[in-house]
């Protein structure tokens, strides 16, 4: 069981607070505890890569983070802890970091790993060929957009002055850019690795994590980790982790079951299932409750279709019922959410700043959708990714967008991998479910890349190929955002990202929904040490047999 109900990080010279709550059942229990030994079990469906130069979603990111190590690790409360960075220290105006790292560490290969594992890592992602969806998080460096525009193969803004000595010059201040690197596509990788579209590589990434690669990633079937018995850290006690890559359709429901019979030692469950399963786990304490980074949005594609106006997204969150959905379909599991930055940082958090997500109003909801010119009968379509316990709270919500505004909604079910492809088309329109946990622990990591101008990134197609899929664009919050990232001071830095959301929530960039409470259901009869980590995964390197 998770011990800290609250607890404080710090990155630099920030010092924020992250939140986490944790009720339920669960292992728990420190790092170094439990046996070696054993294989543990779950099911996830299939990732869109596990390679870390497009690793992205939370299925390819699980994966990536147990065959790989970076500069820093961050706990499930945000508790920064240095791996390979002995030492990362910036100049005194954040334009560069030094990052001093570990000698003596290698890849399961045996290369070693050191500064110019970092560069190859990060220029490799960071190349036009690779076409990476993530590349963008590396945007800050020197050299980053001639990569990009294919004029230069290597990265002009890192070097190496000594083989354990990273420098990193930056094309603009950032004093969290340390934080940044916890995300997997900063990982070091061997010289195997070879260019982004070395699809034998892609499939069996060789490198210096806790586990590694039991033979080749199976698409669509399953992929197999063992303990990586070299790794530079304190060991796994796990032999192995079998992951089963499961039918996307009715993932949650098959997790569900196979924790029922035996098949899986973690799971997630269908929705409607959610209060059965705690009334039988729950006593047993197999039943993990943690209030999460995590956050639900619906995504409005803003350059195109109905809601391209922010007078039409007023209206879609007037006409939503949160507090109905949170306590209907979710049992009061799920708590209504007023802003687009978690209340998990605790000291940003700013309650109650979304006005439209209150309660619902039709009166406002119609006024605002007369003003978008989107009279009853206005064709809005809603996608989701089926498998994912989604299906109940997305119904709910287009019949209130059709009882309140009389609109004809069509709802878009689809695999999670084709739900993120979608969302990038140059046509693409209407609302998406949408969601968002931390890849790293600062309120800039839901800022930046989900609405800054430059985490658009449209390819030559008009393709999105950044996270900003709802390509809402503005100067002045663009500037806030840029201003605190050069901001050295803590205080002054939390100020104008706070005005930077704020903009964003009176122009429902982003339309919130509900805070994200994560539950899992966890073998600890068997296991312990069990948790979720900071990316909402099971903190696979710290699980061991009882």
């Amino acid at each position: 069981m998770r011990g800290v109900p609250r607890a404080r990080w710090m990155a630099g010279a920030a010092v924020l607070a992250l939140s986490l709550a944790a009720c339920g059942g669960g292992g728990g229990g420190g790092e170094s505890s439990g046996k070696t030994g054993g294989t543990f079990r779950l099911g996830i469906v299939e990732p869109t890569a596990i390679d870390p130069y497009n690793a992205q979603e939370s299925e390819g990111i699980l994966v990536a983070h147990q065959l790989f190590t970076g500069l820093v690790d961050v706990k499930a409360d945000g508790t920064i802890v240095p791996k390979l960075a002995e030492q990362r220290s910036p100049n005194d105006n954040c334009t560069e970091w030094t990052f001093k790292i570990k000698q003596g560490t290698k890849f399961t290969n045996g290369e070693p790993v050191d500064a110019e594992a970092f560069i190859r890592g990060w220029t490799r992602a960071a190349k036009k060929s690779a076409a990476s969806d993530v590349a963008y998080h590396l945007a800050g460096i020197q050299g980053f957009d001639q990569l990009q525009a294919g004029t230069t193969q290597t990265f002009a803004g890192l070097s190496a002055p000594d083989p354990y000595t990273l420098k990193v010059k930056l094309s603009q201040p950032d004093c969290e850019f340390d934080l940044k690197t916890y995300h997997t596509v900063f990982s070091p990788v061997p010289k195997v690795a070879g260019e982004a579209n070395n699809k034998q590589y892609n499939d069996q990434p060789i490198g210096n994590g806790p586990f590694k690669m039991e033979g080749p990633w199976q698409h669509n079937t399953k992929i197999t980790l063992v303990r990586n018995d070299d790794y530079g850290f304190e060991k796994a006690k796990l032999d192995r982790v079998e992951i089963s890559i499961l039918n996307p359709q009715n993932a949650d429901q098959l997790e569900y079951q196979g924790f029922e019979s035996g098949k899986f030692d973690w799971a997630r469950m269908p929705t409607p299932q959610l209060p059965a399963a705690k009334a039988k786990y729950e006593p047993q304490g197999q039943w993990i409750g943690q209030d999460t980074n995590g956050m639900n949005y619906l995504l409005p594609i803003t350059d195109n279709g109905p809601m391209k106006t922010k007078e039409a997204r007023l209206a879609v969150s007037y006409a939503i019922d949160r507090q109905t959905i949170t306590q209907g379909v979710f049992k009061g599991m799920q708590t209504p959410s007023t802003t687009i930055v978690p209340p998990a940082f605790k000291d940003f958090y700013q309650q109650g700043l979304c006005q439209s997500c209150q309660k619902q109003d039709p009166a406002k909801a119609k006024e605002y959708a007369q003003k978008a010119n989107l009279p009853p009968g206005s064709a809005v379509t809603l996608a989701f990714n089926t498998g994912g316990g989604h299906d109940e709270w997305v119904q709910a919500v287009a019949q209130q967008l059709r009882d309140v505004l009389g609109w004809k909604v069509e709802i878009k079910p689809m695999p999670f991998k084709e739900l993120l492809e979608a969302e990038q088309q140059p046509g693409a329109t209407g609302l998406f479910r949408f969601a968002w946990g931390a890849d790293y622990p600062t309120p800039d990591n839901y800022l930046f890349p989900l609405l800054h101008t430059k985490s658009i990134n449209k390819d030559a197609s008009g393709k999105v190929t950044g996270d900003n899929r709802s390509r809402w664009s503005n100067p002045q919050f663009d500037q806030l955002v840029d201003k605190a990232r050069a901001t050295k001071d803590p205080n002054e830095r939390k100020k104008l990202y706070q005005q930077a959301e704020k903009i964003a929530i009176e122009e429902m960039a982003l339309i919130p929904l509900w805070n994200r409470t994560q539950y899992r259901l966890a073998n600890t009869k068997k296991f312990t040490n069990l948790e979720l980590d900071f990316n909402e995964n099971p903190t696979l390197a710290q699980v061991a047999l009882k």
